[in-house]
């Protein structure tokens, strides 16, 4: 398995005031926020289109758990099955099943400090992020 991860998908977090922190950016560093976030549009290093979601939680979600961290990665990945396959291998904690979306395939792992970090494998056509 040649790639692993290959940019960053996605920067989670959690707020006390999820609307009032997307506005606060909004007004003060420009960002085009949305009910989710915000989502940051680039090109890969083959100039392929690719997106960033930033993304304030409430502070009671539980999205992240088993982690008790307020922060949660998401990484893009190609073939997330295969690579979740490896890392159970090489014995790394996977945290749930994976599930597909139109807007892609997610899986869950820890690292060894109980972060749980979001891997993301973007639909063929990412074009429609």
């Amino acid at each position: 398995m040649n790639k692993r991860v290959t940019g960053i998908g996605g920067v989670f977090f959690k707020s006390k005031d999820p609307k009032a922190i997307k506005a606060w950016y909004k007004a003060h560093l420009g960002f085009n926020t949305d009910d989710y976030g915000c989502l940051f549009r680039w090109k890969d290093n083959d100039g392929n289109d690719a997106a960033t979601q930033w993304s304030p939680f409430p502070e009671d979600t539980s999205y992240y758990e088993p982690s008790k961290k307020d922060f949660m990665f998401n990484y893009r990945v190609e073939n997330l099955h295969e690579l979740l396959k490896v890392l159970k291998e090489e014995g790394v904690t996977i945290v749930g099943d994976v599930e597909e979306y139109e807007y892609g395939k997610f899986g869950w792992i820890l690292d060894p400090e109980g972060n749980k970090i979001e891997l993301w494998e973007p639909p063929a056509d990412a074009t429609n992020l």
